[in-house]
């Protein structure tokens, strides 16, 4: 097996960080989307969505989106358990998880993809909508540190993929959207200095 990865995108960042958390070794294959190796006839067989990262089976089969190949490797390998460990747990972490893609992850990537200069020439920019996210997504990070607030990690008091899924936002809108953690949200600031201390966060 291998995956089709770039190392600047955030969703197969997040494939990295949970396979480096279970100490799976993978063959990495490098697919540069700034120079559109995404968007090839070639690679558009393997994912017609032009996305990464894809997980190449050995016998030529391919599975795309981030969270089901994760979903993969925790069949595989259970332990550690980052997406639950019973029916309740796997929901809630579910749950949690699903929050972080639509109240952190997406108004993040909406202000990179709407003010980064990468993305000038593949999507119609609107200065307007990524102010627009930038404060919703501001107003969500008061919210999240509130969650954290009343436990360690974000689906409780265990590491999962919740928290891969908002480390990787932040970290994203940190590194390429001028995203500030305000002192007012010390309990995220508390967490992301945790998670980002793991060895699992240099993947």
């Amino acid at each position: 097996m291998k995956i089709y990865d770039f190392p600047m995108a955030p969703n197969p960042r997040r494939v990295r960080i949970f396979l480096a958390e279970k100490n799976i070794q993978m063959v990495y294959v490098h697919v540069d989307i700034f120079k559109g190796e995404n968007r090839t006839v070639e690679f558009m067989r393997k994912n017609p969505m032009g996305g990464l990262p894809v997980l190449e089976f050995d016998d030529g089969t391919y599975l795309t989106e981030s969270v089901a190949i994760c979903r993969y490797f925790e069949g595989l390998q259970p332990d550690p358990p980052l997406m639950g460990v019973d029916p309740r747990d796997i929901a809630f972490v579910e749950m949690w998880n699903r929050r972080m893609e639509l109240e952190i992850f997406s108004p993040i990537a909406n202000v990179i993809q709407h003010t980064h200069p990468a993305f000038i020439t593949r999507i119609k920019q609107i200065p307007e909508f990524a102010e627009v996210r930038r404060d919703y997504g501001l107003q969500r990070l008061e919210w999240l540190d509130s969650i954290l607030a009343q436990r360690q990690f974000i689906a409780g008091e265990r590491y999962t993929i919740a928290d891969i899924t908002a480390q990787v936002a932040i970290d994203l809108g940190v590194n390429l959207g001028g995203l500030k953690l305000l002192d007012g949200v010390h309990h995220v600031k508390r967490w992301h200095e945790a998670v980002s201390s793991r060895p699992s966060a240099k993947a």
